[in-house]
């Protein structure tokens, strides 16, 4: 079985390590994409209480990340960055997959 590739940068992955020392309960970083918005798929990352059985747990530099099997193939290759711009601040995500996104940029598309 082919090995998923995701990585974080120094600024994602202490800002999910900050999510993390807050929730001691939590197992990690839930990420993966839900069919959303006008392109097709859109990014959601949450704290994971647990894993599901339909979910693969993949450790990034210290930082458990809780993937579903579903969206492994559609999120490979993927660098999250984390970046603040004025008041507003977000994760970011480099998907090579993505071949177009919608014009607000919330959701994606994969060729």
């Amino acid at each position: 079985m082919r090995r998923t590739t995701i990585s974080l940068t120094a600024a994602a992955r202490q800002r999910m390590r900050e999510f993390l020392d807050r929730s001691p309960g939590m197992v990690g970083i839930r990420f993966g994409v839900k069919r959303t918005g006008c392109s097709g798929f859109g990014y959601h990352v949450d704290l994971a209480s647990g894993i599901d059985p339909a979910e693969k747990l993949i450790e990034l530099d210290g930082i458990p990340m809780v993937v579903d099997r579903q969206s492994l193939p559609l999120v490979d290759g993927t660098v999250i960055d984390f970046q603040r711009q004025g008041l507003n601040a977000s994760f970011v995500f480099h998907n090579p997959n993505a071949t177009g996104s919608c014009g607000c940029g919330e959701s994606f598309t994969v060729g």
